[in-house]
């Protein structure tokens, strides 16, 4: 096969390139966000935030019908709702974040699930669980655009508070920085990703473009900056391998992208020369070894 049958081809359609380019976007802004949930160790919170949005769309179908602005709508009702309840129990009562977290993800979940058989299994509202990114039109690529671009703007304008708030939130409270309104703001930027997402990606698979590109940095790179960089250009390039290979093959589009960046991710937990398991099992070996010479 030649490199214009495998590459320049297929994006040579219109709903190839949008979908290229939301999915693109989205992971330029998913690897920002998914690095600070994997160094926060929020990661499953962020996928309790996804499942959340899911009573949002069911909700939001019902009542008003299959207007993609009301679906999102919806959507973003509900993880902000979920977000926000989540972090103000967390902060009022005993209960812990991942604990308020899982339960409101559990509410939220089965009550979307009971939604969504009373809604039926119409083909329009499954593209929004599982994704169409080969029916990202006009309004969804900005969509992804617009939020991509903020969230970009955001981490360059309090790139200073952010890391003190992730390595060092003793001496971001002593220097003034309000950590309850930077959770609070990242929990919302987080929710506008994911629903920007909805389109290209769905419920289920939209957290795969935040958190795959990202701990497959964090095994490759030891500095903040590096891994943000990193974590945006893998899941770009992870992006557009797994829509080509969804285009050849006749794979659905969001598996295949979320397949592609799980093999780089198994791939990084592998081979990764410092944080690898074979690196792993190799110093173990040199270790019983040399235990093993020195008692000989």
């Amino acid at each position: 096969m030649s490199l214009h049958d495998l590459i320049i081809e297929p994006l040579s359609h219109g709903f190839m390139q949008r979908g290229l380019a939301s999915a693109v976007l989205l992971s330029i802004s998913g690897g920002l966000l998914g690095s600070v949930l994997i160094l926060r160790r929020m990661a499953l919170m962020g996928d309790a935030l996804a499942h959340s949005l899911l009573p949002g769309i069911a909700l939001a179908w019902l009542l008003v019908g299959r207007g993609p602005l009301a679906l999102l709508a919806g959507a973003l009702t509900a993880g902000l709702l979920t977000a926000l309840a989540s972090a103000l129990l967390s902060r009022l009562s005993r209960l812990k974040e991942d604990a308020s977290f899982g339960a409101f993800f559990l509410i939220a979940y089965a009550g979307g699930i009971a939604l969504v058989s009373q809604a039926g299994t119409r083909l329009d509202l499954l593209h929004f669980l599982f994704g169409h990114i080969l029916g990202v039109g006009p309004a969804d690529l900005a969509l992804a655009a617009a939020a991509a671009g903020l969230t970009v703007l955001l981490f360059a304008l309090l790139r200073r508070g952010i890391v003190l708030e992730i390595f060092d939130p003793v001496f971001a409270r002593t220097a003034g920085f309000r950590g309850g309104w930077f959770h609070a703001g990242f929990l919302v930027l987080a929710v506008l990703n994911l629903v920007a997402a909805l389109q290209t990606m769905g419920v289920i698979l939209a957290l795969g473009l935040f958190l795959l590109p990202a701990a497959t940095a964090y095994l490759w790179c030891d500095r903040f900056r590096t891994m943000l960089a990193l974590a945006a250009a893998l899941g770009a390039t992870g992006s557009t391998a797994g829509l080509l290979w969804s285009y050849h093959s006749g794979l659905a589009s969001g598996p295949a992208i979320v397949l592609s960046l799980g093999l780089g991710f198994i791939f990084a937990a592998l081979a990764s020369p410092r944080y690898g398991l074979l690196r792993a099992l190799h110093l173990a070996w040199r270790e019983r070894r040399a235990v093993r010479h020195t008692a000989d």
